[in-house]
């Protein structure tokens, strides 16, 4: 009885390595094409200038299938504008009123870019410096 359990066993995985070797014998490898990296546009938002939009995408190669798609993006409306609405910046404390020009300044360093952003590695933005307090 142990002997014929024995020769099923052998007689399964020889028809198992057949199926295999059969299957994978017919396959060529075939090279995959040569397509470009995805190069996407800005987020444009579709109302307004934050909130959710889209963005396109475009790749060469002749034998692409695909050469252009749509995708959906979100714009922060709490991010700085002034700055490119797909950067965000992390900035210092407002510096001291200078006189001369009546306005004060704080520096930013980036902190993230959204997909595909190009963002200065820091920013500087000015406001007036308010009311001075009469001595």
């Amino acid at each position: 009885m142990s002997g014929q359990k024995l020769w099923t066993g052998v007689a399964v995985a020889a028809l198992l390595a057949l199926v295999v070797l059969a299957a994978e014998g017919g396959k060529e490898a075939r090279p995959a094409p040569a397509c470009g990296d995805w190069q996407w546009s800005v987020c444009v938002a579709n109302e307004g200038d934050c909130g959710l939009g889209t963005r396109e995408g475009t790749r060469g190669g002749a034998a692409c299938r695909q050469t252009i798609k749509t995708q959906r993006c979100k714009i922060p409306c709490n991010w700085k504008k002034k700055f490119g609405g797909e950067c965000k910046y992390d900035f210092q404390a407002w510096g001291g009123c200078d006189p001369a020009t009546g306005r004060k300044n704080r520096t930013g360093v980036l902190r993230r870019a959204l997909m595909d952003a190009t963002c200065a590695a820091t920013v500087t933005a000015t406001k007036p410096c308010g009311r001075t307090p009469k001595l």
